[in-house]
């Protein structure tokens, strides 16, 4: 079933008074949107998404998924309206033809989780639409016309958020005609009521922090109270030196009469980096990933297999923090080549060059590596992501 979201992004954010639309404020690091889209992305629910933007926001997205992305979930954006509900329907118009489901998301609620939006998805498929929910915990006061205060019974009340997802046909049809007939709305779920008469409202147990960013305070809050998940990862890796292989560290092929033996290409610098990040995700070791009983991976260019390891390190939503790789050999010296290691390796994690360390140490002829058996390395990662 083909399954899209709408992720709404064309507010300006008056209220929190940040000087620019808040989806773009940026807080540990990160961008309010791609938080969110990070979130979209990881849950693995969506053919893919379309995000709705002002016109003057598209110059900002391009950077965002340049600095923060990419974001492949995303396959276009939808111009911003004169209202929320002409923003969602272009969102909406700019979907494949053969979209059965679709979620629609507001970008200032970044904290969404994969429960939230299967549980919101699973009921749009069974019963033409899902909308996430909370219970009121605080007593409401209803003022009547005339200024009396009616108390309502808290216990039949819902706080409703985003996700919302419904049948794609149904909704875009409820908002085709709300556009004709001028009808305002605050959700798509009241103009999904006002149409077709049933919203079905689902919650689930994380619900509750599935908050929306809306005030200056919020955001302060956010700088107060989201720090980073950290975690180290640490590899070591080893190989012998034979004649008539080439000698090939972090990428770089280096000048030598003899280079390491393995079945991929024994760049045991990468080697010991992928072991780091697997040890730092709880993913065991490169020999689980790539074993050398598989021909797929003899001859293999480590440096493509690192793209692989990182994919894993992006898709759980950490992002490399620094890197440090010390390599051990007696001969050939390798001062002349580490400047394109470092580079090289920077581009394999995705950061800056000044995110990494590559360094090489000899062991005063003690040891294999002394005696020009082989070499070693070692690597040091810290991997990051943002929490509550």
């Amino acid at each position: 079933m083909s399954c899209w979201a709408v992720i709404v992004a064309a507010g300006r954010g008056l209220r929190a008074g940040l000087g620019v639309n808040k989806v773009f404020y940026t807080a540990g690091g990160r961008t309010v949107l791609g938080r969110c889209l990070d979130a979209i992305q990881r849950s693995g629910c969506f053919d893919g998404a379309v995000v709705v933007l002002s016109k003057e926001d598209n110059a900002r997205f391009a950077e965002l998924q340049r600095t923060e992305g990419p974001f492949d979930v995303v396959k276009g954006t939808a111009p911003g309206g004169e209202t929320r509900r002409d923003s969602v329907c272009n969102g909406l118009l700019a979907l494949p033809e053969d979209t059965e489901v679709v979620a629609i998301h507001d970008a200032a609620r970044p904290f969404v989780s994969k429960n939230i939006i299967d549980a919101t998805l699973d009921s749009a498929r069974a019963h033409g639409s899902g909308v996430i929910s909370t219970p009121v915990v605080d007593t409401v006061k209803q003022i009547g016309a005339d200024g009396r205060v009616i108390s309502l019974d808290r216990s039949a009340l819902r706080a409703v958020q985003t996700p919302q997802s419904f049948d794609y046909r149904r909704i875009l049809k409820a908002h085709m005609q709300a556009r004709e007939d001028r009808l305002d709305v605050t959700d798509d779920a009241m103009l999904f009521e006002h149409y077709y008469g049933d919203v079905r409202l689902v919650t689930t147990d994380d619900a509750g922090e599935n908050v929306k960013l809306t005030t200056r305070q919020d955001f302060e809050m956010l700088e107060k109270t989201r720090m980073p998940d950290f975690r180290v990862g640490q590899g070591y890796d080893a190989h012998r030196l034979a004649q008539g292989r080439r000698l090939v560290l972090c990428g770089v092929q280096i000048e030598h009469d003899r280079g390491l033996d393995g079945h991929s290409d024994a760049d045991v610098a990468v080697h010991a980096l992928m072991d780091a990040l697997l040890g730092a995700l709880g993913l065991g070791d490169i020999g689980r990933h790539f074993p050398d009983s598989d021909p797929r991976y003899k001859g293999a260019d480590s440096m493509k297999l690192l793209d692989t390891v990182m994919a894993m390190v992006t898709e759980r939503g950490y992002r490399v923090g620094n890197a440090d790789v010390t390599i051990v050999a007696q001969r050939p010296k390798l001062a002349g080549y580490m400047a394109q290691m470092r580079t090289n390796i920077a581009g394999g994690l995705g950061v800056d060059e000044d995110r990494v360390n590559v360094k090489a140490t000899t062991t005063e002829r003690m040891g294999f590596e002394g005696e020009e058996l082989g070499i070693s390395a070692q690597a040091t990662v810290l991997i990051y992501q943002m929490t509550l």
